[in-house]
């Protein structure tokens, strides 16, 4: 499945929050991704004392079975959703 630019576009925007989402938030975004790129997860369970890793693979292996449009669509709404609550208005 292609990539839509709506996807691409989502993935460039959340580069410019000033504030850095929370880590749920974070391993969600990943997880999103990676299975919108890749499909399911597909590498092996890293061992348990690499807690990032680990927490990565958890996340990403939730979204096994889910469609790489869905993903997608999924990642893009999210974004949405993390820019509008970190991004502060314009004052001007």
């Amino acid at each position: 499945m292609a990539i839509s630019s709506a996807f691409k576009i989502a993935a460039e925007n959340i580069k410019v929050l000033k504030i850095l989402p929370t880590e749920d938030e974070l391993l969600e975004l990943y997880a999103l991704y990676k299975q919108a790129t890749v499909g399911d997860c597909d590498i092996p369970k890293p061992q348990a004392f690499d807690l990032k890793a680990k927490y990565k693979w958890e996340s990403w292996s939730r979204k096994k079975g889910m469609d790489r449009g869905t993903a997608q669509q999924d990642y893009i709404h999210y974004v949405d959703v993390l820019l509008r609550k970190y991004t502060a208005p314009d004052t001007d």
